[in-house]
């Protein structure tokens, strides 16, 4: 396919002499505007990861004992971020068919010596113990 000269020139039609240029600042425009879209993604990617990986309170089951009919223990640590954290932890103990047969919600201390083992009262016999984990005012998941 050959270009078709321009009336009087013999030399190609150019494009922008056909259907006009943008104008030069709408590329400098668009450019900017995609920096700062860019920029406050990555900002805002940047921030969601600190918060999320930086909880106000982590938890973690050590080991469990079911000790008799009724009563279960449970070791676990729980490391709060600062002494002003009031974090709630909930254990459950569930039974050989996998229902709940008692539970426990409790508040560690800052500073306390880990691992904390917790008592939970059960119904019947217990033959697992879960920690579901701790949640600090703020944080809808628990740790």
């Amino acid at each position: 396919m050959s270009a078709q000269a321009s009336p009087g020139t013999g030399r190609p039609a150019d494009l922008g002499d056909r259907y006009g240029a943008p104008a030069p600042w709408r590329r400098r425009a668009v450019l900017v505007a995609s920096v700062v879209v860019a920029v406050a993604f990555l900002g805002w990617l940047g921030w969601t990861t600190y918060v999320h990986a930086t909880p106000d309170v982590d938890s973690a089951i050590v080991g469990y004992d079911v000790v008799d009919e009724h009563t279960a223990t449970a070791q676990v640590t729980v490391r709060l971020k600062d002494d002003t954290v009031a974090a709630t932890c909930l254990l459950r103990a569930y039974a050989e068919d996998h229902t709940v047969v008692g539970e426990l919600s409790f508040t560690p201390q800052y500073a306390a010596k880990q691992p904390l083992e917790e008592t939970v009262r059960t119904e019947r016999r217990a033959t697992s113990v879960e920690l579901v984990g701790c949640t600090a005012p703020g944080e809808p998941r628990p740790r």
